[in-house]
């Protein structure tokens, strides 16, 4: 409690831009979270899952995670409101257990966790199921018995993996892409699964003292980037095609898989 504290008032009482982050550093830093904004706004979060990866070639992964926290939180108060219409409860309050199971065994075993090992292990599942586009089977709905095991199971995945390193898009995939819902639908029941997700790593962040003062204003100055990355992945949801939607999303999920195994070996 005295750690979570001393963070909370580092927040509050932190000096401003004492040093400013390397300029090749800020400007792909700045990049990625145009392409992480586009991406949670307009194509299912595939590509969210390289600002991490992509940040962490300059800083710690641990680093990169910290400072793009307050970054998706504040893509996701965009579209909770973009999205207000276009999500299926359901498929939310399915997850949304698991994901807290998932955080708390994160926020527990944060300083034992192989980072590596865990982007290996998330980066041959979003490859795998990546691969099953070309295999047709019935998708499994979250009113079922079989889709609450399975949807539990995705969230709780997506939970500890997106508290390590902001890369839980992929299990969230491996539950609804077979469901083939409209493109809004898909977008929106992510994006509210990841506010209450992103919401609730807020604490353990705290408590594990991630935020520092320098995270924290670098995470202030990436902030302007957010905007245009929100209004560009709105404006591609409401023209791409559905099936072409759907086949960008598996192409982005594949991407994003090789690249975590790439990272995670290397």
């Amino acid at each position: 409690m005295l750690a979570a504290r001393h963070d909370l008032d580092v927040f509050f009482y932190m000096p401003l831009f004492e040093t400013l982050p390397d300029t090749t550093f800020l400007i792909v830093a700045l990049v990625a979270v145009v392409l992480t904004g586009i991406s949670k706004s307009g194509l299912g979060g595939g590509l969210g899952q390289l600002s991490v990866p992509v940040m962490a070639l300059f800083i710690s992964p641990v680093a990169a995670a910290a400072i793009m926290l307050p970054i998706l939180c504040t893509i996701d108060l965009f579209n909770i409101w973009g999205y207000r219409r276009d999500w299926v409860r359901a498929n939310v309050f399915v997850m949304v257990p698991g994901a807290i199971i998932g955080i708390g065994i994160g926020a527990l075993t944060f300083r034992h966790i192989d980072e590596n090992a865990v982007r290996v292990l998330l980066g041959v599942i979003s490859v795998i199921f990546a691969l099953t586009y070309f295999v047709k089977h019935a998708p499994v709905q979250a009113d079922t018995k079989k889709g609450k095991i399975v949807g539990s199971i995705c969230g709780t995945l997506a939970g500890f993996t997106s508290f390590v390193a902001h890369a839980g898009g992929g299990p969230v995939k491996i539950f609804l892409l077979p469901q083939r819902l409209s493109a809004r639908a898909f977008v929106g029941t992510s994006v509210y699964f990841f506010f209450i997700v992103n919401q609730i790593k807020i604490w353990p962040y705290f408590w594990l003292g991630q935020f520092s003062t320098e995270n924290l204003n670098t995470s202030i100055l990436l902030l302007p980037a957010v905007p245009l990355g929100v209004w560009i992945g709105w404006k591609l949801v409401d023209i791409i095609d559905v099936e072409l939607f759907y086949k960008v999303c598996y192409a982005l999920l594949m991407v994003a898989g090789i690249r975590l195994i790439y990272v995670g070996l290397s």
